[in-house]
């Protein structure tokens, strides 16, 4: 038996993986350049947004419907 039972992973959505990828890559983005508009936000909150983007990408992996 596995950690997570007899549930199968699947691969996430496309739309899922871009957004994921998105926000992580701006977060690590924001701390070597400036960006414009939305660049503040993300670089003081830079580790919540990538705790967020690869939850999302978990919840991507584990949920059906995602």
């Amino acid at each position: 038996m596995t950690l997570f039972g007899k549930r199968r992973l699947k691969p996430p959505s496309t739309l899922v993986f871009l957004v994921s990828l998105i926000l992580a890559a701006l977060a690590v983005a924001s701390i070597f350049y400036p960006i414009p508009t939305i660049g503040h936000f993300f670089r003081q909150h830079g580790f919540w947004v990538l705790a967020v983007s690869y939850a999302l990408l978990a919840a991507g992996v584990l949920l059906r419907r995602l």
